[in-house]
């Protein structure tokens, strides 16, 4: 299978873009663990672009995957059901 790097990457920023998103609209946590896996997601997608950059497009999509998951799991937490 031949796979176009083109979309992937598209789909990687798509993905970045709505993991941004998604965080502009996550309430004020204040619970210390919660804050820290929230820093966590944000590291996540930032190392997402940056192995984007790289032309590491499998490893930037693993990146903004963990992202999703972990701010996911903040927004269950947190009774945050809207979603992008």
């Amino acid at each position: 299978m031949v796979i176009d790097e083109s979309n992937v990457k598209k789909r990687i920023l798509k993905d970045i873009d709505i993991f941004n998103s998604n965080i502009e609209k996550l309430p004020i946590i204040e619970n210390r663990m919660q804050v820290k896996i929230v820093d966590l997601s944000k590291m996540y997608a930032k190392d997402s672009k940056s192995y984007l950059d790289k032309g590491d497009i499998c490893t930037s999509f693993s990146c903004i995957s963990y992202a999703h998951g972990l701010l996911d799991a903040i927004r269950t937490l947190n009774g945050v059901s809207e979603y992008v």
